[in-house]
């Protein structure tokens, strides 16, 4: 491929710069499109947004853990869901590019009228999360190492043995806004997957 100048801009140098960041992902993103993957989405210790309209859990735990990455420790609240039907769901990240500046990634998937986004064995690592939430059959202040309702924690998960975490049969999300270190899933499944990668900020809020 050339190198080609746009307004001072070598379009080579840019592209090699976000090819880890942005075409990896857009090829995975469309792997999981097409199946069912493992999946583990952590944007090299930077934070990223995502939201939902609507989020419907099965198997349901909280506990807080401590993420580590480049830019250090990260206290987090992390959600368990044994399996979870999403509508409408986008996800977005700032990548700061040298002399070129923010470019903006954004994936979304499930949309309104369509088949949902499916996933399992579900674990998000947020430390802000907005909803409107409803819990069936929960139990709130349970050892996190007796938790029996969700998928318990995860293995790779820093936390503090029998500290404090709730539970609950099924939860049900609306308006979902959150920002997130770090999400895996043992299968993620994105039904209408489309993807925009812009320079300047442009996220899912």
């Amino acid at each position: 491929m050339e190198s080609l100048a746009r307004g001072g801009t070598r379009w080579k140098r840019f592209a090699v710069v976000m090819v880890p960041s942005v075409a990896a992902t857009a090829a995975i993103g469309v792997a999981l499109s097409q199946g069912a993957l493992a999946a583990s989405f952590s944007v090299s210790g930077q934070q990223f947004k995502v939201t939902a309209d609507t989020l419907d859990g099965k198997g349901f735990v909280q506990y807080g853990a401590l993420d580590s990455g480049k830019s250090g420790k990260h206290p987090v609240a992390v959600v368990g869901l044994d399996s979870a039907e999403i509508t409408n769901l986008c996800q977005s990240v700032v990548i700061p590019v040298p002399v070129f500046g923010d470019v903006s990634m954004k994936l979304t998937a499930g949309k309104p009228g369509g088949p949902k986004v499916e996933a399992k064995k579900l674990y998000i690592d947020a430390d802000d999360l907005q909803t409107n939430a409803t819990f069936n059959n929960i139990d709130i202040g349970v050892d996190v190492d007796s938790t029996t309702k969700g998928p318990g924690p995860s293995k790779g998960d820093k936390y503090v043995p029998g500290s404090f975490a709730q539970q609950a049969e099924s939860v049900h999300f609306e308006d979902v806004k959150q920002r997130a270190w770090a999400t895996t899933a043992g299968t993620f499944k994105l039904s209408g997957l489309g993807m925009k990668v812009q320079k300047g900020k442009h996220e899912c809020y």
